[in-house]
């Protein structure tokens, strides 16, 4: 029994579904996006009323501030969008930082804008200690002890978003880890990954020499030599001469020994 071909007709019903099932997903594509638009409105209009309620209780509390950045950033927005951002926002180049600035004003912007600059100054304030590379730990200790009595605590996670708010800058400012330990770095320099090898060894006694690098990490005396030379060179660390090999020393560790030292003298 001879099996029949497939009419024209058959294709023209095909293209007709296809038709229909591309026009429905596109309705439903374009609702969905309706829906989320007014969602994220709701969420805009709710998220500026709780900032400027509550934006005493941002400043002055780091829980409550960082709980508030949290939140934000569950919804995927952006609590720290720079005055600049908005700036072009008023004058037609806006984007959604810049929205966002404009949103929850500057009461909520500001902390982390004077903290960038305290972050900044004391960046600059080190380098000729450090290289460039400093701990964070550090950053907020010298930073707390310049506050004001009953002015608010710092924390950690506050001096990383104000960080954050310095990306404006380029690659000059940025968070790395060393180790376990976040470090801010304040030069453009990429550190390489023996450097970083050699700054992490270097936390644990707070000095390392060419033989240790070559037992610990079995390299050979020249890989050693060079990533060590380069750290120096970049101010990252300090050489003590006066022992029998000489001795690499993160500078942070070198200072704190002298402060430990004249401490007890004193």
């Amino acid at each position: 029994m001879s099996r029949k071909g497939v009419g024209l007709a058959a294709f023209d019903r095909s293209r007709l579904t296809s038709a229909q099932y591309a026009s429905h997903g596109s309705t439903l594509r374009s609702s969905n996006a309706q829906a989320l638009e007014t969602q994220l409105a709701v969420f805009r209009s709710l998220l500026q009323q709780f900032a400027q309620t509550h934006a005493k209780d941002i400043r002055s509390n780091p829980t409550f501030r960082a709980q508030f950045a949290r939140m934000c950033a569950a919804i995927g927005v952006d609590p720290l969008a720079s005055s600049g951002s908005n700036h072009q926002s008023n004058s037609g180049g806006g984007g959604v930082g810049s929205i966002w600035a404009q949103l929850l004003g500057r009461s909520v912007n500001d902390f982390y804008f004077e903290l960038a600059v305290r972050v900044v100054e004391v960046c600059g304030e080190t380098r000729g200690e450090n290289g460039g590379l400093i701990e964070l730990r550090k950053v907020r200790e010298r930073i707390m002890r310049g506050r004001m009595e009953g002015a608010s605590e710092i924390t950690e996670d506050d001096i990383l978003r104000a960080v954050g708010t310095l990306k404006p800058l380029g690659s000059a400012y940025s968070i790395i880890k060393v180790g376990s330990k976040p470090y801010i770095r304040s030069v453009p320099k990429e550190l390489n990954t023996d450097q970083s090898a050699v700054l992490e060894a270097a936390q644990v006694l707070g000095y390392v020499s060419v033989s240790m690098l070559m037992v610990n990490l079995s390299w050979m005396r020249p890989r050693a030599q060079t990533a060590l030379e380069d750290l120096v060179g970049e101010g990252m660390l300090w050489v003590d001469k006066q022992s029998q090999e000489w001795e690499y020393w993160s500078p942070g560790f070198m200072l704190e020994y002298q402060d430990s030292a004249a401490g007890m003298t004193g």
